[in-house]
Protein backbone atom coordinates (compact mmCIF):
# COMPACT_ATOMS: atom_id res chain seq x y z
CA UNK A 1 0.00 0.00 0.00
CA UNK A 2 1.46 3.18 -0.85
CA UNK A 3 2.20 5.63 2.00
CA UNK A 4 -0.11 7.96 0.78
CA UNK A 5 -2.82 6.24 0.32
CA UNK A 6 -2.22 4.32 4.05
CA UNK A 7 -2.18 8.16 5.84
CA UNK A 8 -5.51 8.45 3.65
CA UNK A 9 -7.11 5.59 5.56
CA UNK A 10 -8.94 7.79 8.61
CA UNK A 11 -10.62 10.38 5.96
CA UNK A 12 -11.52 7.04 4.00
CA UNK A 13 -12.93 5.48 7.05
CA UNK A 14 -14.82 8.75 7.67
CA UNK A 15 -16.50 8.66 4.27
CA UNK A 16 -17.48 5.04 4.93
CA UNK A 17 -18.83 6.03 8.25
CA UNK A 18 -21.32 8.63 6.88
CA UNK A 19 -22.00 5.90 4.17
CA UNK A 20 -22.89 3.04 6.19
CA UNK A 21 -24.73 5.50 8.94
CA UNK A 22 -26.76 7.68 5.99
CA UNK A 23 -28.31 3.66 4.81
CA UNK A 24 -28.97 3.09 8.38
CA UNK A 25 -31.07 6.39 9.13
CA UNK A 26 -32.88 5.60 5.98
CA UNK A 27 -33.83 2.09 6.49
CA UNK A 28 -34.91 3.53 10.44
CA UNK A 29 -36.62 6.00 9.48
CA UNK A 30 -38.60 3.80 6.30
CA UNK A 31 -39.51 1.49 9.00
CA UNK A 32 -40.60 3.91 11.55
CA UNK A 33 -42.69 5.97 8.46
CA UNK A 34 -44.32 1.95 7.99
CA UNK A 35 -42.07 1.40 4.81
CA UNK A 36 -39.81 -1.83 4.27
CA UNK A 37 -37.91 -3.01 1.54
CA UNK A 38 -39.41 -4.74 -1.30
CA UNK A 39 -38.77 -8.36 -1.29
CA UNK A 40 -37.62 -7.86 -5.00
CA UNK A 41 -36.62 -5.23 -7.19
CA UNK A 42 -38.49 -5.47 -10.61
CA UNK A 43 -35.78 -5.73 -13.72
CA UNK A 44 -37.04 -2.13 -15.38
CA UNK A 45 -36.78 -0.18 -12.53
CA UNK A 46 -33.08 -2.11 -12.15
CA UNK A 47 -31.78 -1.32 -15.82
CA UNK A 48 -33.61 1.98 -15.87
CA UNK A 49 -31.44 2.89 -12.37
CA UNK A 50 -28.30 1.72 -13.75
CA UNK A 51 -28.52 3.91 -16.49
CA UNK A 52 -29.81 6.96 -14.51
CA UNK A 53 -26.89 6.37 -11.93
CA UNK A 54 -24.57 6.07 -14.68
CA UNK A 55 -25.68 9.46 -15.87
CA UNK A 56 -25.69 11.24 -12.86
CA UNK A 57 -22.97 10.25 -11.34
CA UNK A 58 -21.02 11.06 -15.09
CA UNK A 59 -23.32 14.94 -14.10
CA UNK A 60 -21.77 15.17 -10.73
CA UNK A 61 -18.22 14.15 -11.14
CA UNK A 62 -17.18 15.52 -14.76
CA UNK A 63 -19.57 17.99 -16.11
CA UNK A 64 -18.05 21.66 -16.37
CA UNK A 65 -21.35 23.29 -15.22
CA UNK A 66 -21.17 20.90 -12.19
CA UNK A 67 -17.82 22.13 -11.14
CA UNK A 68 -19.06 24.68 -8.41
CA UNK A 69 -19.81 21.87 -6.67
CA UNK A 70 -16.34 19.76 -7.24
CA UNK A 71 -14.38 23.20 -6.83
CA UNK A 72 -14.32 23.43 -2.80
CA UNK A 73 -12.81 19.95 -2.82
CA UNK A 74 -10.62 19.79 -6.22
CA UNK A 75 -8.25 21.59 -8.51
CA UNK A 76 -9.35 22.09 -12.14
CA UNK A 77 -7.19 20.42 -14.28
CA UNK A 78 -7.95 20.22 -18.23
CA UNK A 79 -11.06 19.92 -20.11
CA UNK A 80 -11.89 17.15 -21.68
CA UNK A 81 -14.49 17.64 -24.43
CA UNK A 82 -18.78 17.55 -24.67
CA UNK A 83 -19.40 19.69 -21.72
CA UNK A 84 -16.65 17.62 -19.43
CA UNK A 85 -13.71 18.72 -17.42
CA UNK A 86 -11.10 16.83 -15.66
CA UNK A 87 -10.71 18.29 -12.22
CA UNK A 88 -8.09 16.53 -9.32
CA UNK A 89 -9.05 16.39 -5.46
CA UNK A 90 -7.18 19.02 -3.53
CA UNK A 91 -4.36 17.58 -1.64
CA UNK A 92 -5.41 18.50 1.91
CA UNK A 93 -6.93 15.45 3.58
CA UNK A 94 -10.77 16.26 4.10
CA UNK A 95 -10.71 18.27 0.89
CA UNK A 96 -8.72 15.01 -0.86
CA UNK A 97 -11.15 12.89 0.00
CA UNK A 98 -14.53 14.20 -0.36
CA UNK A 99 -12.43 15.45 -3.94
CA UNK A 100 -11.68 11.98 -5.01
CA UNK A 101 -15.17 10.72 -4.66
CA UNK A 102 -16.61 14.03 -6.22
CA UNK A 103 -14.24 13.48 -9.06
CA UNK A 104 -15.03 9.65 -9.63
CA UNK A 105 -18.39 8.30 -11.25
CA UNK A 106 -17.22 5.12 -10.14
CA UNK A 107 -16.85 5.93 -6.54
CA UNK A 108 -19.62 8.20 -6.74
CA UNK A 109 -22.15 5.30 -8.25
CA UNK A 110 -22.35 3.18 -4.76
CA UNK A 111 -23.65 6.05 -2.66
CA UNK A 112 -26.02 7.12 -5.58
CA UNK A 113 -27.41 3.90 -6.22
CA UNK A 114 -28.44 3.42 -2.64
CA UNK A 115 -30.30 6.80 -2.25
CA UNK A 116 -31.97 5.59 -5.55
CA UNK A 117 -33.09 1.89 -4.53
CA UNK A 118 -34.13 3.96 -0.70
CA UNK A 119 -36.35 5.96 -2.50
CA UNK A 120 -38.08 3.10 -4.78
CA UNK A 121 -39.16 1.61 -1.49
CA UNK A 122 -40.28 4.94 0.42
CA UNK A 123 -41.49 6.94 -2.84
CA UNK A 124 -41.15 4.79 -6.35
CA UNK A 125 -42.61 7.15 -7.97
CA UNK A 126 -40.71 9.73 -6.99
CA UNK A 127 -37.48 7.28 -7.55
CA UNK A 128 -38.67 6.53 -11.11
CA UNK A 129 -38.99 10.36 -12.07
CA UNK A 130 -35.68 10.66 -11.13
CA UNK A 131 -34.19 7.76 -13.16
CA UNK A 132 -36.47 8.66 -16.00
CA UNK A 133 -35.07 11.63 -16.37
CA UNK A 134 -30.95 10.95 -16.28
CA UNK A 135 -31.85 7.85 -18.24
CA UNK A 136 -33.31 10.11 -20.96
CA UNK A 137 -30.24 12.46 -20.63
CA UNK A 138 -27.85 9.41 -20.92
CA UNK A 139 -29.64 8.38 -23.93
CA UNK A 140 -29.33 11.80 -25.94
CA UNK A 141 -26.36 12.31 -24.96
CA UNK A 142 -25.48 8.64 -26.63
CA UNK A 143 -27.36 10.42 -29.69
CA UNK A 144 -25.44 13.39 -29.84
CA UNK A 145 -22.07 11.31 -29.73
CA UNK A 146 -23.28 8.80 -32.53
CA UNK A 147 -24.76 12.15 -34.68
CA UNK A 148 -21.12 13.98 -34.37
CA UNK A 149 -19.14 11.23 -35.59
CA UNK A 150 -21.93 10.40 -38.49
CA UNK A 151 -21.05 14.68 -39.28
CA UNK A 152 -17.11 14.06 -39.52
CA UNK A 153 -16.83 10.77 -41.36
Amino acid sequence: MADDTHDRIPAYTGALTVFATSVLTAALAGRAAGHDLPERFGTRDLLLGAIATQKFTRIVAKDAVTTPLRAPFTDFEKPLGSGEVQDRPRREHPQHTIGELLTCPFCLAPWTATAYVATLAVAPRAARAWAAVFAVVGGADALQHVYARLRTD
